[in-house]
């Protein structure tokens, strides 16, 4: 057998120590809080439409969502347009179940799958 064939075994008392170690970062990764997911811009939106009930642009969608604390930018500076593209490529992909109808150029409104 050659070296690079040859297999490397662990004595018992060795795997019983690693197998005791992994349980133990188990529990640990377990036992830590999970932070709360912040909302993506598309999903603020979403849920901003949805509540208003009436079409909006992509900059009042980011106002509102920025004023009830869902979504705020990462210093970005068309936040605007970063939303409207995205709007645009989930309807483009999803067709309708998109969350997101155009209404007329610039406005959207929510559909019922939101």
């Amino acid at each position: 057998m050659s070296t690079k064939t040859k297999k490397t075994r662990m004595s018992k008392s060795a795997a019983r120590a690693e197998g005791a170690a992994r349980t133990k970062r188990a529990r640990e990764a377990a036992a830590k809080p999970v932070p709360a997911k912040r909302l993506s811009a598309l999903s603020a939106a979403a849920k901003v439409l949805a509540d208003a009930g009436k079409p909006m642009r992509a900059k009042d969608m980011i106002e509102a969502a920025s004023a009830k604390g869902l979504w705020s930018s990462p210093n970005g500076k068309t936040p605007e347009a970063t939303l409207y593209a995205a709007i645009i490529r989930e309807i483009a992909a999803k067709g309708k179940n998109a969350r997101f109808r155009k209404v007329e150029r610039g406005l959207f409104e929510a559909t019922e799958v939101a």
